[in-house]
């Protein structure tokens, strides 16, 4: 088995003993050896085959109430710092050169599709169409607190300046103790939210990840994919490609969230511009600072009057309209909350089109050109003209996400006042039929005066705002449960009726699995209509929601149906001559379609990527994946990489054995799933008993409700919170079940020859599999198995004994698939990571179990400080498990 790299062992162990000290010197020796004398128990506990140790639950049975919150930070924070040490060696085996989990640089990649045979010139041209966009979610499962977060990043920034050959050792002593400081800081900060962030705090946090990270990381991803494409290909990058955009939900995801109202849209889109134009103005003062020069071109000259120093006359000029902009985007905010519905008029100065804000930094740039001054255009002013490109003045697009029930019921009120009827009550063809009359005509259909219903007043207050945005701040104006072609022109309607005189991107969110089923006979009835099709002008997106369709038929039977959705809106899209986008709602963990991000694209359906890939990044995985600016680099290589290599050289089409393999597979996968999950008598008492499930939502974790509805069962609960229930026992339920029998019916059957061909020659379902192995290699049955003995009844024991039986079973398949003696055989790195993390995480399991005894018991408890300790143990696991939901 592979080791802990010794640069990464030094540097978890240096960290560990920074925060053993810490601890000492606040709570004293006695308590860090008892922190240490659990971790020894849990680290034996692990060795050890049946119950487990006694040892183990006899220290934790006896914690006094008082050290409950002390024991569960001091492990929480361990597993943070072991965090961060990896994610920072992933930046040191990027610099070393060291290819990070098997990923490609773009360099790398491009010699390799010419060595297959792709053009240069068909490699330029995808290139300069490439649309790689990241929208941004806030959903309920980022844990750690923006405080801590920056600590963490300064703690980064100390083991890279370590890693410098040429320091003294007196150097090498401050840095440690700048860590000894941070570590302290850390352990000394409360790391749990008491209050739950509003939606506009997760739009600034949203900002931030943005300010710290992808400003400094998008400019320098472009100058090395520049680089590349010019050693390559013979050409680089034109000045106005934007490859890499971002967008977001931040603000504007109101499904099943009445925290986002109009007004909250209204001031997530000024705030939006008002770090915008303070990042510019940042940017304009340096270049101010480095074009002193005088010769300039005579655009130059016309633009900065008879100025003997042109740019930065130019410049100057500019950077007044950007404090314009900031000045007013205040402004507005305080204006918005005097209880204006309207915006504040901008002043003439104020910056509202991008284009104001580029051209005189490409006035500049062609100036430097002609005067053969490239090495200065080519330096931090192109930086700046690709983050306007990139950011824009928005910072980023605001997505809109609404029910498609909320905009039925707006039309509903609308034609019963009219005396038109009930909208809902007409047939589909009927309502097609009215929405693409009214759209075709010219008069009103919404009256000025109405009494419309609090929700229907909302709606339109919404579309309003929307409608008040320039064009190029908003992204996609997102449909959840649209299975129907009205659905679509339903809200097209409702923003013309609102003021809206440019077309929007309308995105139907696909998301059950009748919903996905359905997906392409949705999309060709619309292409079909001449109007819609023409609202189009040529592209369509749409979304595939991957969390809801898992929790509803089970992962194996979703991924499936994905997979030959995707495949149909393509053929569909090709058929009406449509350029298709296709936007994946995909979450963190397995069960919500995580995993490897190139992997994952790389075993899209052939044709579905096409130099066009929207997706969302959501909760911890921003912070994972973009919360430092080198991460952040290497993670826009990944997935553009992925892109470029899905769209040039796309996977096999599957044969029709696989095909009939898989059909095969999920028909019992599904009915698996669905006798466990929907029918099974005795399974939701299990869920909320056995789980943490009635806890979460005093986890202060984001402004969403954890359940769509107030009242329901299963069905009703949001897909992340189902999926963080679960990985808190580590039964890893979501991502597995269902699977489990299905393939063990196709061993059982003899149908092992085809899976094996499959995995090795079809990219989906190898990913398939091996994110199945990754899954229940971080599953515990032993730990599941003590969540049921403290805390289910004993009629409901034999279903966890049931379900533990099924989740060996499926370690036993999946190795038989991998021939294989045990999992992770081909990822020793995360294997041996998972190791050195039971240690730590394993303390906090069987604690937060001891702990949902004492909340749920009507023993007398010290019910805040057992509270406390429980919301720890829940953000302990999840910085163990490293991602959550």
């Amino acid at each position: 088995m592979s080791e802990l790299n010794p640069s990464l062992r030094d540097n978890v162990r240096m960290l560990g003993e920074l925060l053993g000290f810490s601890i000492e010197e606040h709570l004293g020796r006695d308590f860090l050896n008892k922190i240490e004398a659990i971790r020894a128990a849990a680290k034996d506990d692990r060795g050890r085959v049946g119950e487990s140790s006694p040892a183990l639950l006899k220290i934790l049975s006896e914690m006094k109430d008082s050290e409950l919150v002390p024991v569960t930070r001091a492990f929480n924070q361990f597993l943070n710092l072991a965090n961060i040490a990896e994610q920072y060696h992933g930046i040191r085996r990027h610099r070393e050169g060291d290819s990070v989990d098997g990923v490609e640089s773009i360099s790398e990649l491009l010699t390799r599709l010419k060595e297959s045979g792709i053009k240069d010139g068909d490699i330029r041209q995808l290139i300069s169409e490439l649309n790689v966009e990241f929208v941004l979610t806030a959903h309920p499962t980022e844990v750690t607190r923006r405080t801590l977060i920056m600590k963490y990043e300064s703690i980064a920034d100390c083991l890279a300046a370590l890693d410098q050959n040429d320091l003294t050792a007196h150097e090498r002593q401050e840095i440690v103790d700048r860590l000894r400081i941070l570590v302290a800081e850390a352990w000394h900060t409360d790391e749990i939210r008491h209050e739950r962030p509003t939606s506009v705090d997760e739009a600034k946090w949203g900002f931030a990840v943005i300010e710290n990270s992808l400003w400094h990381a998008v400019p320098k991803f472009l100058r090395g994919m520049d680089q590349a494409l010019t050693t390559e290909c013979g050409e680089g990058l034109s000045i106005d490609a934007c490859p890499i955009r971002i967008a977001s939900w931040m603000g504007g995801d109101r499904d099943g969230n009445p925290n986002v109202t109009a007004p909250v849209t209204q001031e997530v889109m000024l705030l939006s511009r008002w770090m915008a134009a303070d990042l510019y103005l940042r940017d304009i003062s340096a270049l101010r600072n480095q074009l002193s020069m005088w010769d300039a071109s005579e655009e130059l000259h016309r633009h900065a009057g008879a100025s003997r120093e042109p740019y930065r006359e130019l410049l100057g000029r500019l950077r007044k309209q950007l404090m314009a902009t900031r000045q007013w985007a205040e402004k507005a905010i305080e204006w918005l909350k005097q209880g204006h519905s309207d915006l504040l008029p901008p002043e003439p100065q104020v910056l509202l089109e991008n284009s104001r804000l580029v051209e005189p930094l490409l006035i500049c740039y062609r100036s430097l050109v002609e005067k053969g001054l490239h090495t200065i255009a080519n330096g931090q002013l192109l930086d700046t003209i690709r983050r306007v490109h990139c950011f824009g003045l928005e910072l980023v697009k605001l997505d809109i996400r609404q029910d498609s029930e909320r905009h039925r019921n707006v039309l509903n009120e609308v034609t019963q006042y009219l005396g038109l009827g009930a909208f809902s009550a007409w047939s589909e063809e009927e309502k097609v039929e009215f929405l693409v009359k009214e759209l075709q005509g010219n008069r009103p259909l919404i009256p000025q005066k109405w009494p419309a219903s609090d929700e229907v007043a909302e709606v339109l207050s919404t579309c309003r705002v929307i409608a008040q945005q320039p064009n190029e701040a908003l992204g996609s104006y997102v449909i959840s449960m649209a299975g129907l072609p009205s659905d679509v022109l339903t809200v097209i309607l409702l923003l013309r009726e609102c003021g809206m005189t440019h077309p929007m991107r309308i995105v139907p969110l696909f998301e059950t699995l009748d919903d996905l089923v359905y997906a392409p006979e949705c999309i060709d009835k619309l292409l079909s209509n001449d109007w819609y099709k023409a609202y189009t002008q040529g592209h369509q997106e749409v979304m595939i929601g991957y969390s809801d369709s898992a929790k509803d038929a089970g992962q194996m039977m979703a991924a499936w149906a994905q997979y030959q959705a995707q495949e149909k809106l393509v053929a569909t899209a090709g058929q009406h001559d449509v350029r298709l986008t296709l936007f994946h709602g995909r979450g963190g963990t397995v069960g919500r379609g995580g995993g490897p991000a190139n992997r994952a694209i790389r075993s899209q359906p052939p044709g579905s990527v096409n130099g066009t890939f929207r997706i969302t990044e959501q909760g911890e995985m921003i912070r994972f994946k973009f919360g430092l600016p080198k991460v952040a680099e290497q993670n826009l290589t990944v997935y553009t990489t992925a892109v470029i290599e899905a769209s040039l050289l796309p996977p096999p089409h599957p044969k029709d054995e696989w095909r009939e393999m898989m059909g095969w597979l999920t028909e019992r996968s599904l009915a698996s799933y669905r006798h466990i999950v929907r029918e099974h008598p005795d399974f939701v008492r299990y869920f909320r008993s056995g789980t943490p499930e009635q806890e979460l939502g005093k986890l202060a974790l984001g402004s969403r409700p954890a359940k769509r509805k107030a009242t329901g069962g299963v069905e009703s609960l949001r897909a992340i919170p189902w999926i963080f229930a679960w990985t808190q026992t580590r039964l890893m339920l979501p991502a597995w079940l269902g699977g489990d029998e299905a393939i063990k019916a196709a061993l059982e059957e003899g149908k092992e020859a085809t899976l094996q061909t499959m995995i090795e020659e079809w990219p989906f379902f190898k990913t398939h599999i091996d994110m199945l192995e990754m899954v229940v290699a971080k599953a515990d049955t032993r730990i599941a198995r003590y969540y049921d003995n403290r805390l289910v009844a004993d009629d409901l024991k034999p279903l966890g004994k049931l379900l533990r039986q099924r989740l060996k079973d499926t370690v036993l398949w999946v190795n038989e698939l991998k021939k294989q003696e045990s999992l992770l055989r081909d990822n020793p790195v995360f294997k041996h990571s998972m190791i050195v993390r039971n240690p730590y995480t394993d303390p906090l399991h069987y604690l937060q179990a001891e702990l949902l005894k004492r909340v749920r018991s009507e023993d007398d408890v010290s019910l805040a400080t057992v509270e406390r300790a429980l919301k720890v143990t829940m953000a302990g696991i999840a910085a163990g498990m490293r991602n959550t939901g």
